[in-house]
């Protein structure tokens, strides 16, 4: 008999809750409020059945196009076939955290525009913001006494002399 091919097959471990995080489900996860255009991350909450998205999605990254009272629209892209297709769906809150994908890019915007600020407020151009590679190392000279090292010959003859003396 083969194996089961139902919409939750093969999610014993993808849907399983962490350490600790069992049971009653914290409050926040009803209180936060999304918006459209938020970057959301879909994690399954195995506990609420309703809502719950198929396990293809557990994981990705959408944006939020739609909000209803329990819900929220997640706009994710899928590849099929070679082609991303743009799948809409409305997932429940409980499976649905925000992303902190964004994080970086808005933390290095709000230092350019600060460091533009200054720029600007002490009359000196504009200076270089766009990232670099962090590119090679540093080279170092080691310090100390050179000390030579050469191998010592290896005698068969001594090693079984040895091994029968045993």
């Amino acid at each position: 008999m083969g194996a089961g091919q139902g919409l939750r097959a093969k999610t014993r471990d993808l849907f399983s809750r962490g350490f600790r995080q069992r049971g009653v489900i914290p409050p926040v996860s009803y209180l936060r409020s999304f918006k459209i255009g938020d970057y959301v991350d879909i994690k399954v909450n195995s506990s609420i059945q309703k809502g719950m998205p198929h396990k293809y999605y557990q994981g990705k990254t959408g944006v939020v196009w739609n909000v209803t009272k329990r819900a929220v629209g997640v706009e994710i892209n899928k590849i099929v076939r070679g082609k991303v297709l743009k799948k809409r769906m409305h997932v429940r809150v409980e499976h649905v955290q925000a992303s902190r994908c964004k994080e970086a890019f808005l933390k290095r915007r709000a230092e350019n525009d600060r460091l533009r600020a200054d720029a600007k407020k002490k009359g000196e151009p504009v200076p270089f913001m766009k990232r670099q590679p962090a590119g090679p190392r540093e080279g170092f000279s080691v310090a100390g006494a050179m000390e030579t090292v050469t191998p010592i010959p290896y005698d068969i003859e001594k090693e079984v002399a040895r091994k029968e003396r045993q």
